[in-house]
């Protein structure tokens, strides 16, 4: 597990980092549920205005006056977007970075073969999105208390199990992109990320593109589908698996057949 520890400790400031900032966000927006409550009833009001940008981020489903409903607001696109990228950014770089730096020759001279240098990497990005998540949960739940707010515990779970589908998702079809790009594969990581996101506002904007749903993970992770019927899409969900296992079977495939180019 040399390969595995090896990445753990370069990505292990990185990690620190995103917690810190995402954890920190969700503990800001937290913060502002106690003002946002009273004045809540001018707040719906407005936003029940906003014609079908209501339905995009989930307003008409959540009430920004209670916990549940500003954490599945607020929180729900701070975790979504900043945990998305994170994910998009680990698993773009994992394989493609030894081209880049130019370490592939160092590393596939040693007795280890393309198969156990993959699966390693990719068991790095997963236990960095892992830990990431169980920080940010844990950051929601003090939040929760600091502001004297009860939390649904089923609908708060089957959220945060979404948020890491979703992210493991991205960083899984990120880890096969790696596997097909050198150079630049950072931005491409990112604007995937971004275009997923956006795809989902265009799907909750117009039944005509509802398919959509089925290309975005962020349709299976959006709060305003999972907090009022706790409960999560498990055809969303499967298709979402699928997708992450097929991107593995591709990025081990070729990358173990590559000419690196170094």
């Amino acid at each position: 597990m040399t390969v595995f520890a090896h990445e753990m400790r370069q990505n292990c400031r990185m990690l620190v980092v995103w917690t810190l900032v995402i954890g920190g966000m969700i503990a800001v927006c937290m913060a502002m549920f106690p003002e946002m409550e009273a004045q809540s009833a001018d707040l719906n009001e407005m936003f029940a205005s906003m014609g079908v940008f209501t339905e995009a981020f989930g307003m008409d489903r959540l009430s920004i006056g209670e916990p549940m409903g500003f954490f599945g607001v607020e929180v729900g696109s701070v975790l979504g977007i900043g945990g998305a990228f994170f994910a998009a950014y680990l698993g773009i770089r994992m394989l493609s970075k030894e081209e880049t730096e130019h370490t592939a020759e160092f590393l596939l001279t040693h007795p280890v073969s393309r198969f156990s240098v993959a699966a390693q990497k990719l068991a790095a990005v997963v236990a960095c999105i892992v830990i990431l998540n169980v920080a940010c949960a844990a950051c929601s739940i003090a939040s929760f208390a600091m502001v004297d707010a009860a939390i649904d515990w089923e609908p708060f779970w089957l959220f945060c199990a979404a948020e890491l589908l979703m992210q493991l998702e991205i960083a899984c079809v990120c880890f096969a992109l790696s596997a097909f790009i050198g150079r630049g594969s950072i931005g491409v990581g990112l604007g995937f990320a971004a275009l997923l996101y956006f795809l989902n506002i265009v799907a909750s904007l117009s039944d005509k593109v509802d398919w959509l749903r089925f290309v975005t993970p962020f349709a299976y992770a959006d709060a305003a589908s999972i907090i009022p019927n706790a409960a999560l899409d498990e055809t969303l969900v499967g298709l979402g698996v699928l997708y992450a296992v097929v991107a593995l079977v591709i990025a081990v495939s070729v990358y173990a057949r590559k000419d690196i180019a170094v």
